[in-house]
């Protein structure tokens, strides 16, 4: 880690957050819970990791300024204060801790199902005003009720536990998530529209995405069950915060609890002065153990990643299980070569890239070997900073098209990786494989066979098949000492053309490529650096 690294944390976090951070060898910790925009800005020119909760808005103009910044950690679950695009766009990791407040989620979720069941907080506000009005609140059992989760991941499955420890049925939906699985969380699928029919209590646990926004809205209400009551403890925006209170107002619906809002801090809430209506201040997530727990998990995972680049809980880069990690893990420096040779073979821009993955290589971790690919090959192109994060976003940006292609078996190789880069004016195939766990080779080129090493400075040659030839390369760069470490030659046929793969010592000289260019029987000469 390089010397006094900064990290920002602008949102408040628990004290054994700064303390790791701090206790971390060159991390230098700026704690400015409440800063301003401006500030930020200001602030985050000078900085390799920002930490944030819920509170600090990190748009596109603040990843602008964070011309150092690599890491965006969220201490809790969702990301939707980031700017995700941006800072894939700009190469920065943003990372979460997806199931630190999972309990505490769950168990506040309930804890408004109860509270509207019984209808505790307008109880509790009659007997403080002086008044004992027990024939005005009487409740709802959850027992024999159905309660319909909609998202059934980690907090949506704790909930259906607790409920049904109440005695409810639960039943749940999630197009994500395979109707096995729900099975074995003793959930009983269904599809949306059946859901808002038949349950009493809904609540609802998905992000906020473009496809969940007013998931529902007034058309869904309008088919629930009369007294339905409706919690929201997930996003603001998943639920159509007007077309609750219309359905309210109308007597469609018996109750609803939010803890998350469209707009927080809340404005004229629609509902607000409504009796069957409870409201929190997003504090699902607001207990000591969970705020303690994600707090210290982030520190942990941002202090892993600025030492030693491992990327956990990364929502904008593909990472890999600690298996497939030492299975795949040796592809990928071969990986980002090949696409570093490629660069510097072809001509011409690049349209589609196509990628084979033939043998052992474990399905989990073509995605990110062919991230290793573009970086390799956009990096050699480009100025600015090409990572694991934003190689796809350039890729596409700049229309190339990746296409993955998987087969079960590798001629002569227990494991295979095969890039074709096609262009307007070319198209060149290039294979590599390990042998052994580390001992990485080209061993294709085209038509042509090799045994290469993927390393240092490359002469590649093209020269018609004859006698003199090895000997012309061996004698023209040892007069200009230049010392020749490995050789590989391939050949299409006898007496036909063959290409030679040398590894020298040393850059060659312009002067001493166009000697050998110029040669009897010499074809192409170029070079590249890996």
């Amino acid at each position: 880690m390089a010397e006094e690294t900064r990290v920002l944390i602008t949102d408040e976090v628990s004290d054994r957050c700064v303390d790791r951070f701090r206790a971390e060898k060159g991390l230098t910790v700026d704690y400015r819970p409440g800063l301003a925009a401006d500030a930020l800005r200001e602030a985050i020119g000078a900085c390799a990791a920002l930490v944030v909760r819920s509170q600090t808005k990190v748009t596109a103009p603040i990843l602008a300024a964070g011309k150092k910044l690599r890491v965006i950690g969220r201490a809790g679950t969702g990301v939707d204060n980031v700017d995700v695009e941006a800072a894939t766009r700009a190469g920065i990791v943003v990372m979460n801790v997806p199931g630190g407040n999972t309990i505490s989620a769950a168990e506040h979720t309930l804890s408004l199902l109860l509270a509207l069941a019984r209808q505790i907080p307008q109880a509790d506000a009659s007997v403080k005003a002086g008044r004992w009005e027990r024939g005005k609140f009487v409740g709802t059992e959850l027992h024999g009720k159905t309660i319909g989760i909609v998202g059934v991941g980690k907090v949506g499955r704790e909930v259906a536990r607790r409920a049904r420890s109440f005695g409810m049925e639960v039943v749940g939906y999630d197009p994500f998530l395979p109707e096995e699985l729900m099975e074995k969380s003793r959930i009983r699928f269904v599809h949306l529209d059946e859901l808002f029919k038949r349950s009493d209590f809904i609540t609802v646990h998905t992000p906020l995405t473009p496809q969940t926004r007013y998931l529902v809205g007034a058309k869904e209400l309008a088919t629930c069950k009369p007294g339905m009551r409706l919690v929201n403890c997930a996003r603001g925006g998943i639920v159509d915060e007007r077309a609750v209170a219309d359905a309210l107002r109308e007597g469609r619906i018996g109750g609803a609890a939010f803890d998350v809002y469209e707009q927080e801090p809340p404005k004229d809430l629609p509902f607000a002065g409504m009796a069957n209506v409870i409201c929190t201040p997003h504090l699902a997530a607001s207990t000591e153990e969970a705020q303690e727990r994600v707090a210290v998990d982030i520190a942990e995972q941002i202090c892993e990643y600025l030492r030693d680049g491992v990327a956990r809980n990364a929502v904008n880069l593909t990472t890999l299980d600690a298996k497939t990690q030492k299975l795949a893990g040796p592809f990928l420096s071969l990986a980002a070569k090949m696409g570093r040779l490629h660069a510097q073979l072809m001509s011409g821009n690049p349209r589609e890239i196509v990628v084979e993955y033939g043998g052992e290589i474990p399905q989990e971790a073509t995605g990110p070997l062919s991230v290793a690919i573009l970086r390799g090959f956009l990096e050699s192109h480009l100025s600015n900073p090409v990572n694991a994060v934003n190689a796809s976003f350039i890729a596409k940006e700049r229309g190339i098209k990746l296409r993955e292609i998987r087969t079960p078996e590798a001629v002569d190789y227990t494991s295979l990786v095969t890039v074709t880069v096609e262009s307007a004016e070319s198209k060149l195939t290039i294979s590599g494989t390990l042998f052994g766990r580390n001992l990485a080779r080209i061993v294709r080129l085209d038509g042509y066979h090799f045994d290469a090493l993927p390393e240092g400075s490359l002469v590649l040659v093209s020269n018609d098949d004859r006698p003199g030839i090895i000997g012309l390369l061996g004698t023209t760069l040892g007069r200009n000492n230049i010392n020749i470490a490995n050789m590989s030659v391939g050949r299409d046929r006898t007496g036909g053309r063959a290409i030679a793969i040398l590894n020298v010592d040393s850059e060659v000289p312009q002067g001493v490529l166009d000697e050998i260019r110029s040669a009897p029987g010499i074809v192409w000469v170029k070079t590249a650096s890996l």
